[in-house]
């Protein structure tokens, strides 16, 4: 799709996964490297644990599908190949880990200078403007940052990250998705741009909007291993069984509340219930224990009650009854159970690529999206270091995709103004998507059920903690920007409304079932005769095809489906997971890409087409090198709490005072002493601690060291002092520190909008700041807000035509 399109790639680590998508994609990435090659290629895991430039699991995870050609800035000839590269160039991504750049002469208005053409994408940690833009950061620093560390692990332990780290994915994926809404501008005004990616910001997605409760004067969802606590009460999720752990997303309302009964119905059959469970309301269950109207004792034994069951089948079991009687419990998955997949074999998910480097064949995570008209390719290996070079050395100049004069005083319009989205998704993850569709000017109309609502709307933070369909802000920060139309599709007269906007829109994008949309007529093989040249996005758990196509459900789901409970945790204790619906929150990182270049490619041949995405199967691609370490060494990984295996300290620490903890992280020789200078104990004089590798090896006595320490300081004293001294640290933020943050607030983060009776409230601007075409925040809809303007001015109907529609049930 995107093989006209020309990529420098100068990244390393979790941002790289931004030039990984566009390669998927189709477009030439050519890898920039420092003459040693970069960084990852020294960091193991290794193929074989054979230490080698060629064979690190890390690099082969961040590069695939990429070319490598070597960049001496040091020498006049490196510079001169790297200019031709620009003036050739659509897109250049940068993340800060090629030194010498600016020094060379490569700063960001040389590059315009060169390729007005060009977009330019740089991610950083805290984002290139603000007070904390230069501060030293780690992926978990970063973490800490973002409020998702403070909402995941266990209450009795310090805050938890996943072992493999996961803020500058979020980072790098977020830059993808603005690298093609920028993209798509430049076809209009042929002019590219600077997009300013914040992994602080990126990860904060991650928290389901959680960070936004202290603006909207609720109570801070506080973490619970695998699970979420709402003050002193906590929803587990995780459960053992006989052969392992099943996640239950545990949650109520409506119409989450009426798979929960169905589970405890079960347990009734087989003997492992009492009157409380048999008698309670599952539907409402959750507004009762926010009121306070369930003892937290009795709330407690319910959940001892469903392990008492869970130990007595397997994992196996427990998925068949998914699917039988409609429930909401999946088994957690390991790197094992992942590759031996019946649902990925099917899909086609992995993809066998023959390596040089190692001379036999091995299995990478294949496609993340299943294209109709042009399919994915997955098959060029993780690039041999300067492959490129003979290449690059002989290289002429060549045109970048866009050719043409622009007027640099042009006025520029919103990037997607003009594109017509039809949404019929619900809860998290497709509502983000779309959401970015509408801040970048689409129209979106969001089509809500009059039946059944949204079931985001009964999920807070609510606004001064009390529960309402328009009170939620996880509900109205994904659904910005967006037009509402109530539809009832249980009538022939909704249906036939459906159909007339979908002949109105450009896309149409559902996240159900694959038996939803087939219900309706509204599945891809009736609209595509209907409409040929219409870009349909369907996202759902694991696919529209497959053995496990129909299983429904949630990304508290998705994400023990894809492997993350199993590298998140403490390896003392049962897997913990990410917080709530991680694949909610990975998932879009995947689909806005992937629709932005089905929608370049309609826009160059007419031809519409269908992306079939699983939430589940994209997600698996941030599982990084924990998978090659399976596939190739054949080791399972498994969760090291906040340790990193390259280096230590890699924790988090007690401060004074409740609840109050830092983060801090020492990755090279040098950080290292200067902590050890700082603290002032003579840690370095401890043979323990010594070398980097006795750091390693004892870190459990070096964390504990450092904890003593920690305790007798406030969090904000020692995050200033570490910080001064180039040592990367940061509080684990909670919601509070958020909307206290001076790079929070310096970046203009949180952003004041009206929302129905609520009034003024906060939420999150774009995770990505573009120079030209900044993202426009409008608020969220109210159900059916615009039904009159939809069916009006849109559809052309007449009062009497909209009078008919309410009196037969078709519009609310």
């Amino acid at each position: 799709m995107l093989s006209h399109l020309r990529v420098l790639d100068l990244t390393d680590g979790g941002a790289s996964i931004a030039g990984r998508i566009l390669a998927d994609l189709g477009a030439e990435v050519v890898l920039l490297e420092p003459p040693p090659g970069v960084a990852s290629r020294r960091l193991g895991p290794f193929a074989g644990d054979v230490e080698d430039l060629e064979r690190s699991l890390e690099f082969w995870a961040n590069h695939r599908g990429k070319r490598s050609a070597r960049i001496d800035l040091d020498q006049r000839a490196g510079c001169d190949a790297l200019r031709r590269l620009i003036r050739g160039a659509d897109v250049w991504i940068e993340d800060r880990s090629f030194a010498g750049l600016v020094d060379a002469g490569f700063d960001a208005a040389t590059l315009a200078s060169l390729n007005p053409g060009i977009v330019h994408a740089a991610v950083t940690a805290f984002g290139e403007t603000g007070p904390k833009s230069d501060w030293a950061a780690t992926d978990l620093i970063v973490t800490a940052a973002s409020h998702a560390l403070w909402m995941t692990g266990d209450s009795d332990r310090a805050p938890l990250s996943c072992s493999v780290p996961q803020a500058f994915l979020h980072a790098g994926g977020e830059a993808a998705s603005a690298i093609m809404i920028a993209l798509a501008e430049r076809e209009r005004s042929g002019l590219g741009q600077r997009i300013d990616v914040s992994a602080q910001t990126a990860m904060m997605a991650s928290t389901q909007s959680g960070i936004l409760a202290h603006g909207w004067n609720a109570d801070e969802m506080s973490r619970s291993g695998g699970g979420v606590a709402v003050g002193a009460y906590r929803l587990r999720f995780i459960y053992e069984c006989l052969d392992g752990y099943v996640n239950l997303t545990l949650l109520f309302g409506e119409p989450i509340g009426h798979a929960t009964a169905r589970f405890f119905q079960w347990m009734d059959e087989e003997g492992y219930s009492n009157d409380a469970i048999r008698n309670e309301d599952w539907v409402r269950y959750g507004v009762k224990f926010l009121s306070g109207g369930v003892s937290l004792e009795a709330h407690e034994a319910m959940m001892d009650s469903i392990e008492r069951f869970t130990r007595t089948k397997t994992k196996a079991q427990f998925f068949m009854a998914a699917f039988e009687r409609k429930l909401l419990i999946v088994p957690l998955s390991d790197c094992h159970d992942l590759v031996e997949s019946d649902q990925l074999a099917d899909r086609g998910f992995w993809a066998p690529m023959k390596l040089p480097q190692v001379g036999r064949e091995i299995l990478h995570p294949g496609p993340f999206a299943k294209f109709s008209a042009t399919p994915l390719e997955i098959q060029t290996p993780p690039p041999i270091l300067g492959e490129f070079d003979p290449e690059l050395a002989a290289m002429g100049e060549r045109a970048p995709a866009v050719q043409r004069e622009s007027d640099p005083n042009i006025l520029r319009r919103p990037p997607l103004e003009g594109l017509k989205v039809l949404d019929f998704t619900w809860v998290y993850a497709g509502p983000a998507v779309t959401r970015q569709l509408a801040e970048y000017g689409a129209t979106v109309i969001k089509v809500e059920s009059t039946t059944a609502h949204d079931a985001l709307r009964a999920n807070g933070p609510f606004k001064d903690g009390l529960p309402g369909g328009d009170r939620s802000a996880n509900f109205s920060n994904v659904n910005l920007g967006k037009r509402s139309i109530g539809l009832n599709m249980k009538t022939p007269e909704g249906v036939d409304l459906a159909l007339a906007l979908i002949d109105w829109a450009d896309v149409v994008v559902e996240n159900f079932s694959p038996r939803a949309m087939k219900s309706w007529g509204l599945d891809w093989e009736t609209l595509r005769l209907r409409k040929p040249d219409l870009v349909m996005l369907s996202s759902s758990l694991s696919g529209a095809t497959g053995p496990q196509a129909m299983l429904a459900g949630y990304g508290t789901m998705g994400s023990a489906l894809a492997g993350f409970g199993f590298v998140t945790g403490w390896p003392d204790r049962r897997p913990a997971a990410p917080y709530m619906a991680y694949t909610d929150y990975v998932s879009p990182r995947f689909a806005t890409p992937a629709l932005l270049a089905a929608l370049d490619h309609t826009r160059r041949t007419g031809i519409g087409q269908h992306i079939d995405l699983s939430q589940a199967e994209c997600s698996i691609h941030f599982l990084g090198s924990a998978l090659l370490e399976y596939t190739v060494n054949e080791r399972i990984p498994q969760a090291r709490g906040n340790a990193s295996p390259h280096y230590a300290p890699s924790g988090v620490y007690p401060t004074r005072g409740e609840e109050r903890w830092l983060a801090i992280a020492a990755p090279e020789d040098r950080i290292w002493d200067a902590l050890d200078a700082l603290a002032g104990l003579g840690w370095g004089e401890n043979t323990r601690f010594a070398s980097s590798a006795a750091r390693r090896q004892n870190s459990a006595a070096l964390d504990e060291a450092i904890g003593r320490w920690t305790l007798e300081s406030s969090v904000e004293d020692l995050e200033a002092r570490l910080q001064s001294a180039g040592i990367p640290a940061h509080r684990v933020t909670t919601s509070r520190d958020a909307f206290e943050d001076p790079q929070l607030l310096a970046r203009g983060h949180f952003v004041s909008i009206e929302y129905a009776q609520v009034g003024s409230v906060p939420y999150e601007k774009s995770r990505a700041n573009l120079s030209a075409t900044p993202a426009d925040l409008r608020p969220c809809p109210t159900l059916g807000q615009h039904n009159q303007e939809i069916l009006s001015d849109i559809l052309g109907l007449s009062d009497d035509e909209v009078t008919n529609l309410v009196i037969a049930g078709a519009i609310e």
